[in-house]
């Protein structure tokens, strides 16, 4: 061996002998029992995928969503999400080292029922969309992960033509375009995806953009929204009408492209559509049906963006609300709020198929799951 191949290898040994990486997964709930664990923090076994229970947390009522920091270091969560009268966002401190989810702070979300968190990649600020009270807010982030006061809220009052649900708006997710440059809030209730240019050097970074809003059909209920990873196309998930629409991407518009169903044909109505997301070579599609399927749709993508079904597969429970694809997209996990349990899938990556792994978790109106690999010091 020559020199500089045993310095390279010599440097690599002492790297892998003092970093490695473990990939975790986040669990949130609906939970009013403040006597339980209503956040749960699991390790997932990238070889079997097995989980098991390294962290929990209690007194915190109804974490619905979670989203963790860009550096794994803090966890992010909607609090009091479906409280009257309340709402609020909550850090924790995540050390995988000793294994603990410690509280941070907690700060109001500017309206009721937050349902929705994001993190801009320079983890220096936190967006929460508010569902009942149609509105988005912006918090800046202190260096030590804690949630500063709200520095923006903007309230909505349209709604559409659906006249039980959409007297006005509902906005049901904040996310960040490819390059945190526009933030987008598909907007249930009015119909319609809302669009704001994002500048992270302002005290307060949202500000109108040229096309507001991109308007989706008629009782379409837009709910989640997935960037491909090329950043040309977006997909947006709509809840009422059970399809997702596919629009081509630009500079902060959208314009539409294509839209398909997101449930078979057998089911005609009583749509319940929820989570969408894409696999990180940019293949394959999958989006949840909840109520009368309960299943993952899965969608081979062109590279024109359009979307073609290959097939659905069960949850093995019932009302699958939020699923994640772990970072290297060998694992796809969905939580099942009714049935109250976890199940790990793994992933074909020439296929898109996905067959059932690991062992199944059980924890009370799971709500919400989030990936993340983060890289420890060893002892």
């Amino acid at each position: 061996m020559n020199l500089k191949k045993h310095i390279f290898a010599l440097s690599l040994l002492i790297c892998t002998s003092v970093f490695s990486q473990h990939t975790y997964v986040f669990l949130g709930s609906y939970n009013t029992d403040k006597t339980a664990e209503s956040i749960q923090v699991y390790q997932l076994d990238t070889v079997n995928g097995n989980l098991s229970k390294i962290a929990g947390v209690k007194n915190i009522t109804n974490p619905s969503y979670l989203t963790v920091s860009p550096n794994g270091k803090y966890l992010y969560a909607c609090t009091d999400t479906k409280t009257p009268n309340a709402g609020s966002v909550s850090s924790f401190e995540f050390n995988p080292e000793d294994k603990s989810l410690t509280f941070l702070n907690k700060q109001t979300s500017g309206g009721e029922n937050p349902v929705y968190v994001s993190v801009h990649k320079n983890g220096k600020w936190l967006v929460n969309a508010n569902y009942t009270e149609g509105s988005v807010s912006v918090h800046p982030l202190s260096e030590n992960g804690r949630i500063d006061s709200i520095t923006q809220n903007i309230h909505y009052t349209d709604g559409s033509i659906h006249k039980e649900r959409q007297t006005r708006s509902h906005v049901h997710s904040a996310v960040f375009s490819p390059e945190f440059d526009y933030l987008f809030l598909p907007d249930l209730g009015a119909d319609k995806i809302r669009c704001y240019a994002f500048n992270e050097n302002q005290k307060q970074p949202l500000t109108e953009t040229p096309v507001p809003f991109t308007k989706t059909d008629l009782e379409a209920g837009p709910r989640h929204f997935s960037f491909h990873p090329n950043k040309k196309y977006g997909y947006c998930i709509e809840e009422m009408a059970g399809s997702i629409s596919v629009y081509e991407y630009k500079n902060g518009t959208l314009q539409k492209i294509q839209r398909v169903n997101t449930h078979s044909d057998k089911i005609k109505e009583g749509f319940a559509s929820s989570d969408i997301h894409i696999s990180p070579d940019g293949k394959f599609l999958y989006a949840t049906n909840r109520g009368k399927e309960n299943n993952i749709a899965i969608f081979s993508i062109a590279e024109n963006g359009f979307l073609k079904n290959i097939g659905y597969q069960s949850t093995f429970g019932d009302h699958p609300r939020i699923f994640a694809l772990d970072e290297t997209g060998k694992f796809l996990i969905a939580t099942n709020v009714n049935s109250g349990n976890i199940v790990v899938f793994k992933r074909n990556p020439k296929t898109g198929l996905l067959k059932k792994v690991g062992n199944e978790i059980l924890m009370e109106n799971v709500s919400c799951v989030q990936i993340k690999r983060i890289k420890l010091k060893n002892a």
